[in-house]
């Protein structure tokens, strides 16, 4: 069985590829055509020795994920034909754009990873914390307090995922990521990729994002249990301080867990495989087809880079 770095995600109508050097966006049109966006991506790695130190380039890849995985949303809706061609820049955004000279679509992305951090700040570290600070001056020993705000925090992460899990627009996205899941299985098994191939695997991964989420719960657990409890102040800005370490630390596991299969990963894995049952669906046969085409992509910019927009007919797959 090989080994593969190449992952994704699941976008709107298509599934995002992600390899070491190139990335590839498909999406299913409504006329059945599958359109396939390429482009080179540089390692960090490349950019400076410094971040390829242990940790550190875990902090790097979990804030360049959220960029591309909200720059990727954008790129589906535009090849699927949902961009918003009336929407205008607020005051700010405008402002930043010409501080920085950036294009608008960068400073929309820009926005929108600013506000997706607040909101998870907000709910899983504001919110616990806040909690825990409260019991605490109601129970007789606070001296696990830092275990019953991690258990909040875990609580609250499950909450979110089952109620996201409802929702019935939410279907095909978690199918897509499935069919995601799928196809890196079958290329990992030395199998062609084909849709019958795909098929036959199952929709949970180790290396997946569901994974890397409930381990940095986990984590965060043992790291904020060496922390104080001063002021309620100070504990949320410490544990923001430290979210990136935790991130960092949390990447290592899931890298090591994708690299091996020893008894050990497989029982850390186990929780983490059990959840994505609520955030993967099962594929048909045409959503198998879009994450094929994003992998073959990837190999191929891979082997020579692309920067493209290319449709494909859904037979050809």
């Amino acid at each position: 069985m090989r080994k593969t770095k190449i992952g994704g995600q699941a976008v709107l109508e298509g599934v995002m590829m992600k390899g070491s050097h190139n990335i590839a966006i498909a999406v299913r049109r409504p006329d059945g055509q599958i359109i396939v966006k390429s482009k080179d991506i540089k390692p960090p790695e490349q950019r400076h020795w410094f971040l390829k130190l242990p940790v550190v380039r875990g902090v790097v890849a979990f804030f360049e994920s959220m960029v591309l995985g909200i720059t990727s949303l954008t790129i589906s809706a535009e090849l699927y034909g949902e961009e918003d061609h009336d929407y205008q820049p607020s005051k700010f955004e405008h402002f930043l754009a010409t501080k920085f000279n950036l294009d608008a679509q960068d400073v929309m992305i820009f926005m929108a990873v600013v506000i997706a951090i607040g909101l998870a700040i907000l709910m899983f570290v504001v919110a616990p914390t806040s909690l825990t600070s409260f019991l605490g001056k109601r129970l007789p020993a606070t001296g696990y307090l830092s275990v019953i705000e991690g258990l909040i925090r875990l609580g609250i992460f499950l909450l979110y995922i089952t109620a996201v899990s409802r929702l019935g627009d939410i279907k095909r996205i978690f199918q897509y990521h499935g069919a995601e899941h799928k196809v890196i299985h079958c290329f990992e098994h030395e199998q062609p990729l084909t849709v019958d191939n795909a098929r036959r695997y199952q929709t949970l991964h180790p290396r997946c994002g569901t994974n890397f989420l409930l381990i940095v719960m986990v984590i965060s657990i043992f790291v904020f249990t060496f922390l104080g409890w001063d002021d309620i102040i100070r504990r949320i800005i410490s544990r923001v301080a430290l979210l990136p370490v935790v991130a960092g630390l949390s990447y290592e596991v899931i890298r090591w867990a994708g690299s091996s299969d020893s008894r050990l990963v497989k029982i850390i894995s186990y929780p983490g495989l059990m959840l994505q049952k609520l955030t993967t669906k099962q594929p048909d046969d045409s959503q198998l087809e879009v994450a094929i085409a994003a992998f073959n992509n990837v190999l191929i910019g891979g082997e020579g880079g692309v920067d493209e927009t290319q449709a494909q007919d859904a037979e050809s797959h």
